[in-house]
This record gives C-alpha cells, structure tokens and sequence, in this order.
C-alpha cells in the first residue's frame, strides 16, 4: 500500500472496527451496468454515475436518512442516471449500509457501493451491483480481491490514481476502471489525472472520479476518454434532479 494522506490512515483505522464477522454466502444476480452505459451512449447522453452523498471529511452536505436516500436516487434515476452510488462509510461520510438497501429496492438502475473494502467479508455484506475497490489501498491483494467480487456476482469498480496502480487493475479480472481525480496522498484534485491515464487503458469501461462539477467537465472527461463519470458532491450541493440532468444531457450543449 502506497503512503496515503493521514485521514484515510484515520478511515481504514475505523474500517477495521466495523468489519463483519460473519459473511453471507448468496450469490447476487447483478444488473449489467455495461448495458446502462450503452443505453445513454446511443442516445447521444452522457454515462452518469450520480452519488447519494451525505458527507466527505473535508465537507459535511447533509445528514440522509434511508428514505431520503431512496427519493434522491429516485430524482437521479428520473433524470437519466446510468447508475447510482451510495456510500456507506459511516464515520467520515456519514453514510450507511442501509441507506443502499433502501436505494437498491427503489431504483432500477445499477447500484455501486462505495466504502473501503480492506476485508473479504465486507463484500457479501450488502446486495450491490457493483463494488468499489481501491488499488491503493489494496496493494498486492488487489487481485484477490477482484476475483472475491466477481464470484459474489458483484461487478468490481476498481479505482486508480496513477500509472503504478493501472497497470495492477489492468492485470486483473475487473471490466471496469475509475479513475480517481483526487490523490489519496495529498487529497488534492486534478482533473486531468483523468487525461494522462485513460489513454493507456484498452478493453475497459472507464469512468473519470472527483472534481466533475460542470457539463463543461463532464465533456472533457468523455473526450479525454471516459466511458462515464461518477459525480457526488456537485449534484447533492445543488437540485438534485437539474443537477444530475445538466451532465447527463452535457454534450446537447455542444450543438
């Protein structure tokens, strides 16, 4: 594992207290998230990934209840969301596990669960239909991991951030490859992380993370190669469905 920056040394020192001791064995049928960025890809619009976003260390949003979490994914999904995030790391983004039981059961479109997998028993612990897992933080069990994921029908989002960390993803079984804009080590976000690495990824679905506010980004981001972008905290910070609207129809803008 790479040097990262002191708050997420503080997240995975939390993460190791909230590890299941039990796993369910049940394999999940998921729903084919490669289908969905098709779909908008043939209407001219772009993949959004569009995040129910409690918090970030750096910047509380607001508290959301499960119920609230279903009607914002809803709000989401009405305005042509490809798929939805929802995070369940509880201490510092104040999300839950049960906020995506509850986003699961409302909407129809994929649904990722974004936390810190550092465990294998955290994997079967809630019915989602993708899995993000950090290359960073997982190292040389990267691989291990993707394939845990995969036999638990989930589909692994594996998230990179450089050059090192790609060619690791680009060794495993994953389909799908985000790239993280923000650095782990410094917290700092730079967009065109997304533009230096997304040329050397092939056979992959590609989606550009962190610091995506703007259709403005969102088309660069598609034409420095992404398949999709994720986008949290633009999109709870404002109305949820305009906002989410706005990216995904982005490239009506260009005429």
């Amino acid at each position: 594992m790479i040097i990262m920056h002191q708050i997420i040394h503080e997240i995975l020192e939390s993460t190791r207290k909230r590890i299941p001791s039990t796993i369910k064995k049940r394999k999940l049928v998921s729903r084919d998230f490669k289908k969905y960025i098709d779909q908008r890809k043939q209407d001219k619009l772009i993949p959004v990934i569009a995040e129910v976003k409690p918090s970030s260390p750096s910047r509380f949003i607001r508290d959301i209840t499960p119920l609230e979490a279903a009607e914002i994914a809803c709000h989401m999904e009405s305005a042509g969301a490809a798929g939805i995030s929802v995070l369940t790391e509880p201490e510092f983004f104040k999300g839950s596990i049960k906020n995506l039981e509850s986003v699961r059961q409302k909407v129809k479109i994929p649904v990722l669960r974004k936390d810190f997998i550092i465990h294998k028993n955290q994997i079967p612990e809630v019915e989602s239909d993708l899995l993000l897992l950090i290359a960073g933080i997982l190292g040389d069990e990267l691989d291990e991991f993707v394939n845990e994921a995969i036999a638990s029908g989930r589909e692994p989002l594996v998230e990179v951030h450089n050059l090192d960390e790609l060619e690791k993803a680009m060794s495993t079984g994953t389909k799908i490859i985000g790239i993280n804009n923000r650095d782990l080590t410094t917290m700092k976000v730079d967009i065109t992380t997304t533009e230096k690495l997304a040329p050397h990824i092939t056979n992959r679905i590609i989606i550009s993370e962190s610091g995506i506010s703007s259709p403005d980004d969102a088309l660069r981001m598609i034409d420095a190669g992404a398949d999709a972008i994720l986008v949290g905290t633009s999109i709870m910070q404002g109305n949820v469905y305009e906002k989410t609207y706005e990216l995904v129809h982005a490239l009506e803008q260009t005429g």
